[in-house]
């Protein structure tokens, strides 16, 4: 049986990231760097261009969202091809922009805090928009039969606020409910599959995990295990006077994860990245796929969505790449 209940979280030591993972992730991403340059070069010859997009962690929306769009582009027959590089979350996909990939998919107070240079982000990275893809729904979950009821309940309790290289959502959070000095929770940094288990296992007391609906770990999870999401939409306005209109108020549908009936909870769009030397050819390209497909890339990965111009030109305070630019000048005008 699955309960719904009320809002949100709190601070504890960062883990140093995988060395091993790193090196692959940047292995991966160098290779792919230099195949998109070499393939580029030839596209007299017929080649197709290979294109890097960091697509977040594996279980997540973001990366079921990334290899929808990595096999509608294969099937359209356009003239790129994707190649799916996971990451830990929204930072890691930035930083892989940063460093070598085309394209990136990423939250968008992630986004805007990486092409301001802002926070986590010591300079800005060389990305742009092109378009906000969905949006992103805030899970803070725990075991159903548990002692947490109310966000208040966390307090010392041992929280996952994320991974390494996914944000700083989670503290946001904590910090916009009040859960921090003396009232903080034991903050655990780890990834979306991690998590799953050590909630499973009664390792940590309440997760927080921003993704789209339903989220597939946390389907399965649910499956195993039964879950209270606690309600956060009494943090929508302490976040939005401290960090802007970046996040709004959503809900969590009634029949997702089997929950009885709506929670209330915190949005906060997606956006489809691209660096921003990336040609403005494959920009064109991706995005006649993304709008030629969207009901199909969306489908599996949120409830409810619809792509349109209107939203998806909606990206704050990350303008838009020139190829996006044209794109929605060409085909909406």
């Amino acid at each position: 049986m699955i309960s719904a209940d009320a809002p949100a979280v709190g601070r504890s030591a960062t883990p140093s990231p995988d060395p091993s993972r790193r090196d692959l992730l940047r292995a991966v991403l160098v290779g792919a760097a230099a195949t998109v340059v070499a393939t580029c070069s030839q596209d007299t010859t017929g080649t197709v261009p290979r294109f890097p997009l960091a697509a977040g962690p594996e279980g997540g929306s973001s990366n079921a969202f990334s290899r929808a769009l990595e096999g509608a582009v294969a099937a359209n027959g356009r003239h790129l091809k994707i190649i799916l590089v996971p990451t830990l979350g929204s930072i890691d996909s930035l930083r892989q922009l940063d460093t070598g990939a085309a394209f990136a998919l990423a939250r968008a107070d992630a986004a805007e805090n990486a092409v301001l240079g802002h926070e986590l982000f010591s300079r800005p990275i060389p990305g742009k928009a092109l378009a906000r893809i969905y949006e992103n729904y805030t899970h803070l979950v725990v075991p159903a039969d548990g002692p947490v009821r109310s966000v208040e309940d966390l307090a010392g309790r041992r929280v996952r606020v994320g991974p390494e290289g996914a944000g700083d959502q989670g503290r946001r959070l904590l910090h916009a409910a009040g859960l921090t000095g003396a009232r903080s929770v034991q903050e655990q940094w780890l990834g979306l599959a991690e998590s799953v288990d050590t909630l499973r296992l009664g390792k940590i007391d309440a997760l927080i995990w921003s993704g789209a609906v339903p989220t597939p770990a946390l389907s399965a999870l649910a499956q195993d295990l039964p879950l209270r999401f606690l309600a956060l939409d009494g943090l929508v306005r302490p976040l939005r006077d401290i960090y802007g209109p970046v996040y709004t108020a959503v809900t969590l549908p009634a029949g997702v994860y089997g929950l009885r009936e709506p929670v209330s909870t915190l949005g906060v769009g997606y956006y489809l990245m691209a660096r921003t030397d990336t040609s403005e050819r494959a920009v064109r390209s991706l995005l006649e796929v993304v709008f030629d497909r969207w009901s199909d890339l969306i489908r599996d990965v949120t409830a409810g969505a619809r792509l349109e111009p209107r939203f998806a030109i909606s990206t704050g305070k990350v303008p838009l790449h020139p190829g996006a630019r044209a794109y929605y000048r060409s085909a909406h005008e």
